[in-house]
């Protein structure tokens, strides 16, 4: 009896782009979180800083503007970093940002170096998430990408939630500097691990340059963040300068820069391909992801302060009791994924969206006396809803376009979070703001008066939410996404 031998069967370097690229995401993924865990990990150190620097409260919170603003400039720009660079050039260079920026806030003897390390920090920060998305579209099958997509679901929505609750329990028994030195670590050994394992699993093209381009993008994007940013401090009287300043400015920039970029796209050159609104998908999405992270920062940046001021509730049980509701949307994330791969996003997004919207109806209940279990279930109840809502709108925004514009659909979808994000909060603010001072002239004291303007403030995001429900029943599973196709004029 004799037996065959066979010739050492070669792997498909398709497979074996596909096993590179899963441990890649991986450390993307890690690495992600931790850069994002800084975009709201300074809110509760604010009181701290402003004693430890003697600096005021609108001085301060330029820390978190700054972190913003950086974020709103660089990210349009990640669409032709994408094109033109290399993912292993473009993650060390990203972590190594974040990683020299963690050190210099970790130092800073004063306010102004602590500001420049926020400031480096938020550009290595931006260039991650675009990062992460167009590594995932290139090399996970349409099939497993909604399970992919809940992973990074927790990279975006638990980073910015957990962040508060982080700090919290650094501050509660060590100083300010901690939040820094205790992550830097960390991004140094992300750094190094990217350094052996990260290779190129993205194919690059031609990309022009164009430097109009640039500045337009960061007046209009910059300016309407910090016009955002600046209305609820204006409300309260501490704003630099009147908002509305630089919400015009940048609504007028944003628009010539539009302009010039449907210019650009005739001869495939924009900074940030448009022509990604053509997908019904993708712009559907939009749409509702500029909803739902505007209920989601506006009820971050809430919540803390009610806790606070009407319930006299502590630094460190404030990140505690908002720590549950970024745990189960944490857990929740994956479990989405795999059902949006065998259900599509219509079955998900739809109940999701009006869980969410209960929550916020739930939020606006909040009184004086409200119980801390109730609101933890609340906050809870909120999260698990928009847990059923981010990974679906994610992959069906990105999973329609073709995979010329995926570094484009990425920066677009990035650029939208931080700009509803930013339009949230100020939103949420200034409406408890204006409420809270109207109540206080009325006789109420500061707790009654902050009571009264976060109802007031909630009841809004409630109403957005519930809105967004008839949006979501318009949501469809992504057809033709992914294909090599040259992309229409």
């Amino acid at each position: 009896m004799s037996t065959q031998e066979h010739p050492p069967a070669t792997e498909d370097p398709a497979a074996t782009t596909r096993k590179h690229g899963r441990s890649v995401i991986a450390l993307l993924v890690g690495s992600a979180f931790v850069v994002i865990l800084n975009e709201t990990i300074m809110s509760v150190a604010l009181p701290s800083l402003m004693v430890d620097l003697s600096i005021s409260a609108s001085t301060a919170q330029w820390l978190t503007t700054g972190f913003l603003l950086t974020m709103a400039v660089v990210i349009p720009l990640t669409g032709y970093l994408l094109d033109r660079f290399s993912l292993r050039a473009l993650f060390l260079t990203a972590m190594s940002a974040f990683s020299l920026g963690t050190l210099v806030a970790a130092l800073a003897p004063g306010f102004g170096i602590l500001l420049a390390g926020r400031v480096v920090q938020a550009s290595g920060t931006a260039i991650m998430m675009p990062l992460l998305f167009t590594t995932v579209l290139n090399v996970v099958e349409p099939s497993r990408r909604g399970r992919m997509m809940g992973v990074i679901s927790v990279v975006m929505a638990v980073a910015p939630a957990v962040g508060p609750t982080v700090s919290g329990i650094i501050l509660a028994v060590l100083d300010w500097r901690w939040m820094f030195w205790i992550v830097l670590p960390i991004a140094l050994i992300a750094l190094a691990l990217g350094a052996v394992w990260v290779r190129n699993v993205t194919e690059l093209r031609e990309a022009r340059f164009d430097l109009l381009s640039v500045v337009l993008s960061a007046l209009g994007f910059g300016g309407l963040i910090f016009g955002l940013s600046s209305i609820g401090e204006s409300a309260s009287g501490h704003a630099p300068i009147a908002p509305w300043i630089p919400i015009v400015i940048g609504s007028a920039a944003l628009l010539a820069f539009v302009i010039r970029q449907i210019a650009l796209q005739r001869t495939d050159s924009a900074l940030l391909d448009l022509r990604t609104f053509r997908s019904r998908s993708f712009t559907l999405a939009i749409v509702l992801v500029t909803v739902v992270f505007a209920a989601l920062f506006g009820s971050l940046i809430l919540l803390p302060m009610y806790l606070q001021q009407v319930l006299g509730v502590d630094t460190l049980s404030v990140g505690l009791i908002l720590l549950p509701g970024g745990v189960l949307m944490g857990a929740a994330a994956p479990l989405v994924g795999s059902l949006f791969d065998r259900f599509g996003p219509t079955p998900l997004v739809i109940p999701g969206m009006t869980v969410a919207a209960l929550a916020l109806w739930g939020m606006a209940t909040f009184g004086l006396n409200t119980p801390i279990w109730w609101i933890i279930v609340v906050q809870m109840t909120l999260n698990a809803g928009l847990a059923f809502v981010f990974t679906p709108l994610l992959t069906s925004a990105l999973g329609a376009l073709p995979a010329a514009l995926y570094s484009h659909g990425s920066a677009t979808l990035s650029t939208i979070q931080q700009v509803a994000g930013a339009a949230g909060t100020a939103l949420f603010v200034t409406l408890m703001s204006v409420q809270s001072a109207t109540a206080g002239k009325m006789g109420a004291d500061l707790a009654e008066s902050t009571a009264h303007g976060t109802h007031s403030a909630f009841v809004v995001g409630a109403s957005m939410a519930s809105v967004g429900i008839l949006l979501a029943c318009f949501v469809r599973r992504p057809e033709g996404g992914g294909t090599r196709t040259p992309i229409p004029h």
